[in-house]
């Protein structure tokens, strides 16, 4: 019995110090941007200063989940906001098993859509979660109240007025953000291409971390969009030896010949930055 009530004791302890330690680390204040590592595929976990948890994308498999283990308490099991880029299989397939998971609260995406199975997939866990499909346009604001604030920059609205939506062409009106928080930018593209990019620049700014745009294929992006954004540091979302040949030469000389210091997920595994507002850290596994 004596010896029961002692390993009951050390293992309250073990949990209680996981308690306190997990909580110090994760809940320090800062905002946390962390590009999952999930393969051929996007998804990014936020967490903001108070503590409000955000996910955009949830890859091409069950990956987003270790990644929200390993940066999420074991306790917290509430998700504040999905945000879906466009519902491409590589965007969408880890959400269903989120959505399983997780308490998630809002739901917000661009307004495409496709006949896939796994489209229809998601939209019945979607509706199991009790949440209804949310549109955002250029020009909404998400502010989360500390300081954190996702504009939406991308697509405008007048884009879906007359025209119907080819299910092939959805990478063009995925929703592209700029996440701020203090004086630091990161900018979140989905897969649109060069002339979305091109488009949306200006409004983007000078940023600080830049989300390589449809996983580094060459008509990503152009000379004229980093000239205007001028990023510090730009993450790449893409899995080991992909039949796309991801990211491509011309991107990564792109990236070079700007001096923007470039990680990708294939190489240093999953991304964190972390930002106080004026200063942030980039880490990698």
């Amino acid at each position: 019995m004596k010896k029961y009530l002692i390993l009951s004791i050390l293992s309250l302890l073990i949990l209680t110090g996981l308690f306190f330690y997990q909580n110090a680390k994760i809940n320090d204040g800062k905002l946390h941007l962390v590009v999952c590592d999930v393969g051929q595929g996007d998804a990014i976990y936020l967490k903001t200063p108070s503590g409000k948890d955000i996910l955009v994308d949830g890859g091409p498999n069950d990956s987003v989940l270790n990644c929200l283990t390993n940066n999420m308490p074991f306790w917290d099991r509430t998700i504040d906001l999905i945000v879906l880029t466009h519902p491409d299989a590589d965007h969408i397939t880890g959400l269903v098993s989120v959505l399983e998971r997780y308490n998630v609260l809002h739901f917000v995406t661009s307004k495409t859509t496709k006949t896939t199975a796994i489209y229809k997939k998601f939209l019945n866990a979607l509706e199991k979660e009790g949440l209804e499909l949310k549109y955002v346009f250029a020009k909404d604001r998400i502010d989360f109240g500390d300081g954190t604030v996702s504009n939406i920059i991308w697509p405008d609205s007048s884009l879906f007025n007359s025209k119907q939506i080819r299910e092939s062409g959805v990478n063009e009106y995925s929703v592209i953000q700029l996440i701020s928080y203090g004086n630091f930018q990161a900018l979140l593209t989905g897969d649109a291409g060069s002339l979305v990019m091109d488009e949306i620049a200006k409004d983007a700014g000078d940023i600080d971390i830049l989300k390589i745009p449809h996983h580094g294929s060459k008509t990503g992006m152009s000379d004229y969009f980093l000239t205007e954004i001028k990023p510090e540091a730009a993450v790449i979302s893409v899995g080991a030896k992909n039949r796309y040949g991801h990211p491509t030469q011309f991107s990564l000389d792109l990236l070079s010949k700007h001096n923007v210091k470039t990680l990708r997920t294939d190489k240093n595994g999953e991304i964190e930055i972390v930002t106080t507002g004026p200063d942030y850290e980039v880490y990698s596994n």
